[in-house]
Order: structure tokens, then sequence, then C-alpha cells
């Protein structure tokens, strides 16, 4: 269990801080909500309690894995289906998972693919997300803006 305050990732939403916990009723059942304030975008995002491991709600990672992160956004790419649709599924899932690692995965693979080719418009939105994700995580881990975090991101591929 959480408590208020905590840096936690959601993922598909990424990093922010456990604001509140409350009560609230949805659809006549009364459950408890992480209320999470998540920077990018200004979102609020409720997250049920009971079934928030499930969910992928997690601690961010230590500096350490930052470091790994940033050898993997460096590393080579590995393969991927030249099939776009098979390609965006695997991705997809890759980013739904939560690890930094795999959305690295996929931030590395896909802009060394922009690079030769033009992604698809799904492509080039599953890149924004992902980007976006790692970098709210690595803005809280570091405490550094999220502009320096993206180029961070960005020098490393």
């Amino acid at each position: 269990m959480f408590s208020v305050g905590d840096k936690v990732v959601y993922p598909m939403h990424g990093a922010g801080t456990i604001q509140n916990i409350e009560e609230k009723s949805v659809l006549g059942e009364t459950r408890a909500y992480y209320i999470l304030r998540i920077p990018y975008g200004r979102l609020q995002v409720m997250v049920p309690v009971v079934g928030s491991d499930a969910a992928g709600l997690r601690p961010i990672v230590t500096k350490e894995k930052i470091t790994e992160v940033r050898e993997l956004l460096s590393a080579p790419s590995t393969p991927m289906d030249e099939n776009w649709n098979r390609r965006y599924r695997e991705n997809m899932d890759k980013l739904r998972s939560g690890d930094p690692c795999k959305v690295a995965e996929v931030i590395r693979n896909l802009m060394r693919v922009e690079r030769e080719k033009r992604l698809s418009t799904g492509e080039k939105k599953l890149l924004a997300n992902a980007r976006q994700i790692l970098a709210s995580e690595i803005v809280l881990v570091e405490g550094i803006p999220e502009e320096e975090a993206m180029s961070m991101i960005d020098k490393a591929v």
C-alpha cells in the first residue's frame, strides 16, 4: 500500500505523486482511491487501491535503474516485426508493462526506425507517449526539468 506523497508510476500515464487517498462512490460502489497528480499534462488520475498492483501501479525506480535505462537507449536496436500493425501491438504491450527498460526499448527502436523511414500515425503517437512516460519518471527520479529529461532521452538514442 502506498501513502500520500509517494512517487509512483501508472503505466500508460507516467509518473506522479499520490496527492490523497479518498473514498469515492463510483457506479454505486464506494472504494478507496489513490489520487495521483501527474505533472505532464497536469493530469489527475484516480486508481482504486484494491487492484492497484494488477493495474501496474509501482514506485518510481532508483537512480541506478535510470543509468541502466540510459545504457539501453544507446544500445543496438532489437529486431522488430516488419509489419507495422504487429510491431505496434508488440510495442504497446511493452508500454503497458510499465517496465522502464521496455519503454526505453520502444523509444530507441522507434526513433531509429523514424530516422530511416516514416512511422505510421499510430506509431508516432506511441513514440510520443513512450517518451512522455519515461521522461516523467526521469523527472521525479533525477529532480530535473522535463525538457532536460526529454533531451537526455534524445541524446542517448
